[in-house]
């Protein structure tokens, strides 16, 4: 989803506006997420990006989307462009920290 959407529109509360917009971003991340995966992929994972247009768009992990749109409404921007695409990924098994285990048990 590649989208431009207008925080300040006449005749509606821009807190309306922006639940709106915010509706609108979590209902494509859960569609997306119904899809089929490719085979061998574990899970879709979403590169989001945001900013006031395509060109200056920042990318940010997608935990963060939401409150950097609403750090975009505090700030009283009349629009933002928010690009969220899902792609497919495979988990990574993480790293057993045994170093740090041993130095925080107590020598007896």
């Amino acid at each position: 989803m590649r989208k431009t959407f207008a925080l300040q529109l006449e005749g509606r509360h821009p807190d309306r506006v922006l639940d709106a917009v915010k509706h609108e971003i979590r209902k494509y991340q859960r569609r997306e997420r119904r899809r089929a995966l490719p085979e061998g992929m574990d899970f879709w994972d979403f590169d989001c990006r945001i900013g006031a247009d395509s060109a200056s768009a920042a990318a940010i992990h997608p935990a963060e989307l939401i409150g950097a749109l609403d750090a975009k409404a505090r700030e009283g921007v009349a629009a933002v462009y928010v690009e969220v695409l899902a792609r497919a990924a495979r988990r990574t098994a993480r790293v057993a920290k045994v170093a740090a285990e041993d130095s925080n048990t107590p020598d007896a």
